[in-house]
């Protein structure tokens, strides 16, 4: 689980391990889904029956079928008690239980192993924070040997085990949300898309994969800071961050970010160009519409129109930026776009080329 990037990955870790250290044919790991009232399954491993994946997609179970995971295990903890693990068989007849056992016989449990062919199983709580976070599901063939008392105080240790590596991997997924994020607007951030563009570019040489750049000046930001306040301003860049998340989501996998101040930019992998300026223009038309602020300066560059070799993220910045400082300067309300005027001699690609004529992103100063 320590060497898990993902919580999802630090599930089956934990999963898989559980399942070997229990001796079990298949384990899960669901997570309570509070808001939703629900148990959602976030990973099954070992022999899996029919209609049981991996990674379910949907795979999950209203609580109130498994009433010990919300009411019974806080009455329990709430006199100081620790959480406890309890053993379910498809026999006729509940296990007999002994003390911290969870309550009634669970006929959801007990069905659900009989319809998959399955003798018992184990089930621990996961608590985290001192919450329930969700629980620990391990289960035996038919026929194998009945997990006994000593089995469900060892998946209690184990469940708790698989706590802490959640909780850790929690942290580091926050960790990592929060070094690619800009905080005010929850986009990506300038860090990210640069990760993003490198491992694009590499799809780019690769595989020719048409790699655009869509970037984005808000006008009027400073006058409405000056005349309304920052707190006006901040939710011009709310807004319209939302209006770029919308338009972003119209081409698949693409990122949407603020790079800075009133700038933005959408990274888009795969599409074609057409398709990328078409959504450029949509940008623009629903920025016109804010009540707020002036609309959007924005310009496109794309390694699907004839704009020369692109070996660096720079190169499309700069081929990206050029076309936005055109769009500002003529007060366009439509997306300027590199080399379709042209080619290597559109003037945006030669305002582009030009040493000193434009800034790259990385010298670029950001209005506030």
């Amino acid at each position: 689980m320590a060497a898990a990037h993902t919580p999802r990955e630090s599930a089956h870790a934990a999963a898989q391990g559980v399942r070997q250290a229990l001796g079990g044919s298949f384990a899960a790991i669901s997570k309570w889904e509070r808001e939703l009232g629900k148990l959602r399954v976030l990973v099954n491993v070992g022999e899996l029956a029919e209609g049981e994946e991996e990674f379910p997609e949907d795979e999950s179970y209203p609580v109130h079928e498994f009433p010990e995971i919300v009411g019974f295990l806080h009455e329990q903890w709430a006199g100081g008690g620790e959480p406890s693990a309890w053993v379910e068989t498809a026999e006729t007849d509940p296990a007999p239980r002994g003390p911290g056992d969870a309550g009634p016989y669970n006929h959801q449990r007990v069905a659900a192993l009989r319809r998959r062919g399955r003798g018992c199983c184990v089930v621990a709580p996961i608590v985290l924070h001192g919450r329930a976070w969700g629980e620990l599901y391990v289960a035996r063939r038919t026929g194998e040997p009945v997990f006994d008392r000593a089995d469900a105080d060892f998946a209690s240790v184990l469940a708790a085990v698989t706590a802490a590596g959640i909780a850790q991997t929690e942290r580091l997924a926050e960790a990592r949300r929060l070094a690619f994020t800009d905080a005010l607007t929850g986009l990506a951030n300038r860090r990210a898309v640069d990760m993003r563009l490198d491992e694009a570019l590499e799809l780019h040489r690769g595989a020719d994969v048409v790699v655009s750049l869509v970037v984005c000046d808000l006008n009027g930001l400073k006058r409405v800071n000056d005349s309304r306040g920052h707190a006006v301003g901040d939710r011009l860049l709310e807004r319209f961050g939302s209006v770029l998340s919308l338009c972003g989501a119209m081409l698949p996998g693409t990122l949407a970010a603020r790079l800075g101040g009133d700038e933005f930019c959408l990274l888009a992998v795969g599409p074609p160009a057409d398709e990328v300026v078409k959504v450029a223009g949509e940008l623009c038309d629903r920025a016109g519409e804010l009540d707020l602020g002036e609309g959007v300066a924005v310009g496109v560059a794309s390694t699907g129109d004839p704009i020369g070799p692109v070996r660096s993220g720079r190169r499309l910045f700069r081929l990206a930026d050029a076309a936005q400082y055109k769009a500002k300067a003529a007060g366009s309300g439509e997306p300027v776009v590199a080399g379709r005027h042209g080619g290597k001699d559109d003037p945006v690609v030669r305002l582009a080329d030009a040493p000193d004529r434009r800034p790259g992103p990385e010298r670029r100063r950001f209005r506030r």
